[in-house]
């Protein structure tokens, strides 16, 4: 069953012409961007990196969440790198992912649990699972 929003806290709205090799643009100007396919030689970004950037981000904020919720200090140097890939399987094409979390100086099994509740509280966690392959790696 699908959960559905109660209270709508942002819209983001974003124009896009040309398909992947074209034009992405904010209604409030703060992204302005060309789009180019993946691999490509154009000088554009493409879905997947704006993907993983957005999966990226809000992950950070899911494990500040979860820390705080288990009385954890995050350092100040965290990091993620996620890494989407574009594929086929037969004629469909797929996503799947990557994510590679460094939380430096946090014992492994307590940044294990972190990083576990984070991707319960996780937007982008939760619109991926059980749609897309995902490894979280703890690095």
């Amino acid at each position: 069953m699908m959960t559905r929003i109660e209270n709508v806290l942002y819209t983001a709205k974003v124009h896009v012409t040309g398909g992947r090799e074209g034009q992405a643009h904010s209604d409030d100007d703060r992204l302005d961007l060309k789009l180019s396919p993946p691999g490509g030689n154009g000088s554009g970004t493409n879905p997947e990196q704006l993907f993983a950037a957005g999966w990226s981000a809000c992950f950070i904020g899911a494990m500040g969440r979860a820390a705080s919720q288990m009385k954890i200090k995050l350092p100040s140097d965290l990091a993620l790198d996620t890494e989407v890939d574009l594929g086929t399987t037969g004629d469909a094409y797929l996503l799947q992912a990557r994510l590679n979390i460094s939380l430096p100086g946090i014992d492994r099994e307590v940044a294990q649990a972190v990083v576990e509740a984070a991707h319960q509280l996780c937007p982008y966690s939760k619109a991926t699972r059980g749609n897309i392959h995902v490894e979280l790696r703890l690095v």
